[in-house]
């Protein structure tokens, strides 16, 4: 259902005013990569799906979100799976993981939550990607970000970052701290730029 659900999206977005996204000769011509975005609101997450198709993205979703049985079944049909973020164990990284190791993109807002403040950034991301050996492909949203901002036809931007590749010979917290402080510092980059 994927296809032709972000296909449907993809119409009404653009119906509703202008959908841009820039820099996509930015990702990596091999699938198989995590796609981290900035987090605003629920509409970034449609943005950012119907930015790279017609590749895929499976998104991490708060396991909150399955426990009605229709809604669940709705979300992994459009490749979203659920995470417990309050406990995250094992299989918080085991799913992502699997994905990409089958060229499979997976898309992670490392703010953890939807803000409109500058917020510090979980490790989640960089910790996947290095643990699946992926680049992390970084991204930034502007636009409208909730219901009622749909209707002011304010552009909805998506910007594509250069992707950011790992050094997997080198171990432990302290790369993972760099690079999710590198990720953090061009979001910053991403963002200025869509505004400039």
């Amino acid at each position: 259902m994927y296809t032709p659900v972000t296909k449907f999206v993809r119409f009404l977005l653009k119906l509703r005013g202008k959908l841009v996204v820039k820099n996509i000769e930015n990702l990596p011509e091999e699938s198989g990569y995590v796609i981290a975005c900035t987090h605003r609101g629920w509409v970034d997450i449609l943005a950012l799906g119907v930015s790279i198709l017609p590749a895929e993205i499976h998104f991490m979703a708060k396991k909150e979100l399955f426990q009605n049985k229709a809604i669940g079944w709705f979300l992994r049909k459009i490749n979203a799976f659920p995470v417990d973020r309050d406990n995250p164990g094992t299989s918080t990284v085991k799913i992502p993981i699997q994905l990409l190791k089958q060229d499979k993109n997976v898309g992670i807002f490392p703010s953890g939550t939807r803000t409109s403040e500058e917020a510090p950034l979980k490790r989640g991301a960089v910790t996947i990607a290095k643990l699946a050996r992926v680049p992390i492909v970084p991204a930034a949203y502007s636009g409208p970000t909730g219901f009622k901002d749909l209707f002011k036809r304010q552009p909805i931007t998506i910007i594509i970052g250069e992707p950011i590749y790992l050094d997997s010979a080198k171990k432990g917290k302290d790369e993972l701290d760099l690079v999710t402080t590198e990720l953090s510092d061009v979001f910053k980059a991403l963002e200025q730029r869509i505004s400039s």
